[in-house]
């Protein structure tokens, strides 16, 4: 199992302790630190869609110009655009087994580590 995010993320922090304190054995990678690859993205977007991981709500949508945020409108802008600022992707992404989730919901990782 991979958790990716960034490690000063709020939610990444409550997914860690939540898999910790569940005794979840996972792999940890910041994306800011070590990066993430077109070919990432697009495995995720193949199972969750481009809209789910990119994050609408957070600063560093916000701080974007409005033409860029009118810019992502499908898979291809969205992918340069978690390319080009890491930190606009939503956390954490969690790969279980191939299978991908975004965002923190403890019942949701309740289920799925059963």
């Amino acid at each position: 199992m991979k958790l990716y995010g960034i490690p000063n993320c709020s939610t990444v922090k409550k997914a860690r302790t939540w898999l910790e304190d569940h005794r979840q054995p996972y792999e940890f990678h910041d994306f800011k630190k070590q990066g993430i690859t077109r070919e990432h993205l697009q495995a995720w977007i193949a199972e969750t869609g481009w809209e789910p991981l990119v994050n609408r709500q957070g600063t560093t949508w916000r701080k974007l110009d409005s033409a860029t945020q009118a810019s992502i409108v499908n898979a291809e802008a969205a992918i340069d655009l978690m390319l080009a600022t890491p930190s606009v992707i939503k956390r954490p992404v969690l790969d279980k087994d191939g299978r991908i989730f975004v965002g923190f919901k403890p019942n949701l990782y309740e289920t799925l580590l059963r």
